[in-house]
């Protein structure tokens, strides 16, 4: 299992960046908010996806994270120097917490579920899911909880429930117009 930190301090491809955080609790939102403003880079970052290419980090570009209090999972939005969103990435962990320099950070439980703008869904990495199964890194326990995980949110955003589509944008909103 990877720890992930919202912070990315240790990505080799960014040059400059500016970082900031906040709690929100409103009736929209209980958790913490990331963003995450990349300035300069070395290259950008590109993902294909069903012979589609999609560029997720470039400069200007800005992730927000939205770590919900009391969930299995993380939201990151990732937007483009217009502002317009490249995709949602949810990320399914089994914790979420801070570091000493009050960093948040999650344990990811290597099921992914990507959304674009399209309205493309997909499910990733049940494959690593199930390797580290096998490999006796995550329990029986924790990977049917990450599934049971997954498939919520899948039903939710099926259902046109998951609100996090309009919250980032409102989010990213307040903080960049």
């Amino acid at each position: 299992m990877k720890r992930k930190f919202s912070d990315r301090a240790n990505w080799r491809r960014i040059i400059s960046k500016t970082y900031s955080s906040h709690f929100c609790n409103d009736e929209h939102f209980q958790g913490l908010v990331t963003f995450y403003h990349i300035h300069e880079l070395r290259n950008p970052l590109w993902k294909t996806y069903n012979n589609r290419k999609v560029c997720l980090a470039d400069r200007d570009y800005v992730w927000t994270q939205h770590f919900p209090q009391g969930e299995d999972y993380v939201v990151t939005t990732m937007f483009n120097n217009e502002g317009k969103v490249v995709q949602w990435y949810i990320d399914i962990c089994k914790a979420q917490g801070f570091t000493d320099q009050q960093v948040p950070w999650f344990d990811d439980m290597y099921l992914d579920i990507v959304v674009l703008p399209s309205g493309e869904i997909m499910l990733m990495d049940e494959d690593e899911l199930q390797d580290a199964l096998v490999q006796g890194d995550v329990t029986v326990k924790e990977a049917e909880n990450a599934k049971q995980t997954a498939d919520k949110l899948l039903q939710a955003i099926h259902a046109g429930q998951f609100p996090y589509f309009e919250l980032s944008m409102d989010h990213y909103k307040q903080k960049y117009t």
